[in-house]
């Protein structure tokens, strides 16, 4: 007797895995043997999927808020043409929340024999590496009533740089470095600065400039110019402790940091000057020494990229020491870190006049937004209180910078959009004043 219906159907499908099914399957069993058998038809001329031959190319980095495009080259070994859906699988943090299925899914028909390309889009919201999971295609009859599915791995990884926005104040930075180092009429004298040359006296010019011998070569009163010192050594040192997660704006305290040094090294390098980066809380999570102009700011966005801040209290005694280690001679340390009362007081106060006995210490910390809006707030009582609540908190960072500078530190402290900036013209400043 034959088979009709439900039964029929469920015979003709015995030997095909449910779970490759479509999920409006259930709906097909209620049908007659020949929808039954169009069906498993439809199943044995989908292109098999585990033979496909998947490759990769495209972007390995980009820089956060940017795009990078990762190319997936599909080829069809088989003499069925694959009719497919592609999902490209990566970490949600590949993507702006609510772009992830448009970006990483893909349809595409590759004939038997030949190959097809699709691109995934990355936009990633984090720093750090994406790497891509895996590649699940699912492979469709020419009824499209039944697929075959299968997932392949292929490794990929795209490292997300820091944006370095700051960059824009660059040109700003590097006129004023122009004018200190004597390439403008602004020509600068301190104490340890270098000679420049010669010209002659001008009504306002400084007397102890002026070089007598000089003079007496020759008809005219002659001074000398004096350019900052170059070949000075900078160590860049990014606290990643438990104070660098605080968010401030948009982002952790640790990012607005990493854009002031990015700011600072690319000015001090054009300066000569040789800039050496140092991130630590309990042990050294990155150190870049030794590389030229050319190399240093891909070595610090690289090196950047992976840091990561840990919830662990930093350890004064341990930094100090391993700043002291990395920097032998007389430097210029540029410690990234919180103006908080009890870090700064129980943690590096006891230990900072053995920076100070040796080096010229400068202090940069990232101040919250949200304190300095709360202390314009007035019109409720709310409001007030918030504002009274953010005052005392000022308050508490001014006296923290000033217990610094009474030990000669040099503080920055300014808020996550104007603390690179802020940060460039205090190092001007040090060359300006013969301090470097």
């Amino acid at each position: 007797m034959a088979l009709t219906g439900r039964a029929a159907l469920l015979a003709a499908l015995g030997s095909i895995p449910v779970g490759i099914l479509e999920p409006s399957w259930t709906g097909i069993l209620a049908v007659d043997g020949p929808l039954a058998l169009a069906c498993v038809c439809d199943y044995a001329l989908a292109a098999p999927v585990r033979r496909l031959l998947l490759t990769r190319s495209g972007d390995t980095s980009t820089r956060l808020g940017e795009t990078a495009d990762v190319t997936l080259t599909i080829t069809n070994p088989s003499r069925r043409p694959l009719r497919a859906r592609v999902r490209d699988a990566w970490p949600p943090s590949s993507w702006e929340p609510g772009t992830e299925v448009e970006a990483s899914r893909h349809r595409l028909t590759v004939p038997p024999g030949e190959r097809r390309r699709v691109t995934t889009r990355l936009r990633p919201t984090r720093r750090g590496d994406r790497q891509a999971d895996r590649v699940t295609i699912r492979s469709y009859g020419p009824l499209g009533l039944f697929s075959r599915q299968g997932t392949h791995r292929l490794p990929w990884t795209v490292r997300v740089l820091p944006p370095f926005t700051s960059r824009k104040h660059l040109p700003s930075k590097l006129a004023r470095l122009r004018e200190l180092d004597g390439r403008t009429s602004m020509l600068t004298r301190g104490e340890g600065t270098e000679f420049d040359s010669l010209r002659e006296y001008v009504p306002g010019d400084d007397t102890r400039s002026i070089d007598w011998r000089a003079t007496a070569r020759q008809s005219a009163v002659a001074v000398r110019t004096w350019r900052p010192e170059r070949d000075r050594h900078i160590l860049l040192v990014l606290d990643t402790g438990r104070t660098s997660a605080g968010r401030v704006g948009d982002a952790p305290r640790l990012d607005a940091s990493m854009d002031a040094a990015l700011l600072l090294a690319a000015l001090a390098s054009r300066a000569g000057d040789r800039v050496d980066l140092l991130a630590y809380d309990r042990r050294v999570r990155a150190l870049v020494q030794g590389r030229s102009a050319g190399h240093l700011l891909p070595s610090l966005v690289g090196a950047m990229a992976t840091i990561e801040q840990e919830l662990v209290e930093t350890d004064a005694r341990g930094l100090t020491s391993t700043v002291l280690r990395a920097a032998p001679r007389r430097s210029l340390i540029v410690l990234l870190t919180t103006l908080d009362a009890a870090p700064v007081e129980q943690g590096l106060l006891p230990v900072l006049p053995q920076l100070t006995q040796r080096h010229t210490v400068l202090v940069a910390s990232v101040a919250d937004p949200h304190i300095a809006r709360m202390a314009k707030a007035r019109g409720t009582v709310d409001a007030v209180y918030e504002a009274a609540a953010a005052a005392q908190a000022q308050n508490e960072r001014r006296r923290t910078a000033e217990q610094l500078r009474r030990h000669g530190v040099v503080v920055v402290d300014a808020l996550p959009e104007d603390v690179a900036p802020a940060l460039a013209d205090a190092y001007l400043a040090l060359k300006a004043a013969g301090r470097l």
